[in-house]
């Protein structure tokens, strides 16, 4: 029989950098911050850099990257290309294995212990749901078998509906999926914006979901919101801001999340990694954040199976 023992605090903490330049010649500069600000790990905005074409890695860049992380007293973990969808229809479905199967490989050459990838979703109104979650977990079983002879975890995010999509994973929906997938190198990301935006669509209880999917949660993504839907036109994100609706991804206290609740309700794997992911517009508060950042990792529980 296992029990669960209580451990301090997660493994490490840091933020998610800006997207910055395809190059790479600003990088430089953004990891000397994360040095100076004394965090030990930082999110690589790899979807936003070409490192890939066609499904296929392009080396030198990879090369040229992994050159410009050499060095550093930092952890990296990897978002992956947001568009990255293993629940869409079949016949697209071998492009979208094909780009995570590259940010896989990317992810193990330059040393990154996670890989962030979005659950999900699905568009087509013809489309079965409930065929499309099962092709979604025989995706993950084969990128998963593939992250774990590379050393990588894929750590799936919850997200919310947006832009027409019919059906994404609640917290829990995503946590059900995981556990049927039961793949040592499948986990979850846990993002508590998100998930307070998913669960004021349904009208679910964020912190029940949320306490549901963090068990599996290995990263955590770090971000302020109000938990409302995006409903009404602005023409600006700072109008988005002022009415306090959608992802605004806010310096954490700006919002309404009730992190204070969650930190009780919840209890994550040892190995859990807290990075906060601040929209660009709000980096002005980025050095004052960091504090608030680490006060809040250190007070999530995580637990470690031992035997009874």
């Amino acid at each position: 029989m296992l029990m669960h023992a209580p451990v301090s605090a997660v493994r490490a903490a840091g933020y998610s950098l800006r997207e910055g330049s395809p190059e790479f010649d600003d990088l430089g500069p953004a990891l000397d911050e994360a040095e100076a600000l004394g965090v030990n790990v930082v999110e690589l905005p790899a979807y936003a850099w070409h490192l890939i074409v066609g499904g296929k890695v392009l080396d030198d860049r990879v090369a040229d990257l992994g050159r410009a992380l050499a060095g550093r007293a930092l952890g990296y973990t990897v978002h992956g290309p947001l568009s990255i969808n293993l629940m869409d229809i079949p016949e697209r479905l071998e492009r979208h294995e094909a780009v995570l199967k590259a940010s896989i490989e990317i992810s193990a050459e330059i040393g990154a212990s996670h890989l962030v990838m979005h659950t999900g979703m699905v568009r087509d109104p013809q489309d079965d749901i409930e065929v499309a979650y099962s092709r979604q977990r025989d995706a993950l079983i084969r990128a998963g078998d593939i992250a774990a002879a590379l050393g990588v975890t894929l750590c799936v995010e919850n997200v919310f509906r947006f832009n027409g999509v019919r059906e994404t994973a609640t917290p829990s929906k995503l946590a059900g999926e995981l556990d049927a997938i039961d793949h040592k190198a499948v986990k979850a990301t846990l993002d508590f914006s998100h998930a307070y935006i998913r669960c004021a669509e349904n009208r679910l209880d964020p912190a029940a979901e949320i306490a549901a999917l963090a068990p599996h949660a290995v990263h955590l993504h770090l971000h302020d919101s109000f938990g409302r839907p995006g409903e009404l036109w602005t023409f600006d994100p700072a109008e988005a801001a002022a009415f306090g609706e959608g992802d605004l991804h806010l310096p954490i206290g700006w919002g309404a999340i009730d992190w204070d609740g969650l930190v009780e309700a919840c209890h994550f794997p040892p190995e859990t990694i807290a990075i906060m992911e601040l929209n660009p517009r709000h980096w002005r508060e980025l050095a004052a954040q960091i504090p608030v950042l680490g006060a809040l990792a250190v007070r999530f529980r995580v637990t470690s199976a031992q035997p009874a």
